[in-house]
């Protein structure tokens, strides 16, 4: 399915360039199930085979994720809940997806905006919850999202870059740095958890 995926994209993309990589992004962030390394992996390939410029390439990654999460984002700010009436906004937010989003941003707070990039099934439900709940403004969701975007966007685009002749080994990393990608993030986190808990000691030690 991976591979198949990735050939077919690399066709497509080999024919009409970074408008067809922004289309099929944006399209990823609208909810449609074409999975976004893939898409960007490709977006690479045609570049490590000379048909784009990939640093070109990178940006029209970031335009083309950046932009459907906000519109996704926007959806719920506009409409709210009764953005559900809507059949494919409820395909995506159903009940148990929206109960699951509720809990994680009740462990998470805001910074499930900056990790909902790295969750492909729940992304765009936390985008359109995270809007019509107004638990963040407008720029804070960018900056998380940017954010996150400036980690996820340049690997894969630059690993397909640097792969483009062995769609195999690209298939094989690609599953590895999902994972790699996962591990990162949580020894991330882990460290800034450890860095707040240390600041708050020492304040509350100089105040007492």
């Amino acid at each position: 399915m991976g591979m198949r995926l990735l050939e077919e994209l690399i066709n497509l993309f080999t024919q009409h360039d970074y408008l067809a990589v922004f289309l099929v992004l944006l399209i990823c962030g609208l909810g449609v199930p074409i999975p976004e390394d893939i898409t960007l992996v490709a977006g690479g390939v045609i570049s490590g085979l000379g048909y784009s410029n990939v640093h070109v390439m990178f940006g029209v990654g970031m335009a083309g994720v950046l932009l459907g999460d906000l519109i996704m984002f926007m959806i719920g700010r506009l409409y709210g809940e009764s953005a559900l009436k809507w059949r494919w906004v409820a395909w995506l937010v159903t009940p148990a997806r929206r109960e699951l989003v509720q809990r994680k941003f009740d462990r998470y707070g805001n910074r499930l905006l900056f990790i909902a990039r790295f969750l492909p099934g729940l992304r765009s439900p936390i985008f359109i919850i995270a809007g019509w709940s107004r638990r963040v403004s407008l720029l804070k969701f960018l900056l998380l999202d940017g954010a996150a975007a400036l980690i996820s966007v340049p690997f894969w685009v630059y690993l397909g870059y640097y792969g483009a002749d062995n769609h195999e080994w690209l298939i094989h990393w690609i599953q590895r740095g999902k994972t790699g990608i996962l591990i990162a993030l949580a020894v991330l986190l882990a460290a800034l958890i450890f860095l707040i808990w240390k600041h708050r000691r020492s304040t509350r030690a100089k105040g007492g």
